[in-house]
């Protein structure tokens, strides 16, 4: 018979990320963020392969990523607005991991199942961060997809990609509940 952990289930059911445009200072320190880390790196990666690391953004580090956006986006023709979105992710924020998905040679575990694998550190970042008390949330955007600005901005390797970028801080409001999923129209059961 299981044993159930009532209070973990109750925090995953319950569960809700605080958008990064609400989070402020504090932001968690180093030893937080390292404990923050820890949670994150016990996710499956069948084979041990750890097919994904972690860039540690303080407040410089985004700043001078929010300095490239605007280059790099007229280099892309991004719209505008698009482009001031995407500096404000970064140049607003005080806070944030960059989970870099980073797949091995493996001629037993695919590639996809790695970088499955990678965006399932950034749920368990996410949610490690907010049973820490703190607000998460995990973004992307154009910028994180770029080739130049992941390689000059964050020293990524050819083979590596942006699998997430979690920020954290402490929330300036809560949220509203949003509508969650009709599980009748998703779920299938086959018993046989």
């Amino acid at each position: 018979m299981p044993t159930p952990n009532p209070a973990a289930l109750d925090f995953l059911l319950n569960r809700r990320s605080r958008p990064a445009k609400t989070l402020t200072t504090p932001v968690p320190d180093r030893a937080t963020v390292q404990t923050l880390l820890t949670a994150a790196a016990r996710t499956p990666d069948h084979g041990k392969l750890e097919p994904w690391r972690f860039i540690v953004l303080t407040k410089p580090a985004l700043t001078r990523l929010a300095a490239m956006i605007p280059e790099r986006g007229a280099a892309l023709d991004i719209a505008p607005d698009k482009i001031s979105k995407a500096q404000d992710q970064f140049g607003k924020a005080d806070l944030a991991v960059a989970v870099i998905s980073s797949p091995k040679q493996s001629e037993k575990i695919p590639q996809i199942e790695q970088v499955y694998s990678a965006g399932a550190v950034c749920l368990a970042l996410v949610n490690a961060g907010l049973a820490a008390g703190w607000g998460a949330n995990w973004l992307s955007g154009w910028a994180s997809h770029d080739r130049t600005f992941v390689t000059e901005g964050l020293g990524l390797e050819a083979h590596e990609t942006v699998a997430g970028l979690i920020h954290l801080g402490t929330e300036t409001n809560a949220p509203p509940e949003r509508p969650r999923p009709d599980l009748d129209a998703i779920t299938t059961w086959v018993d046989a």
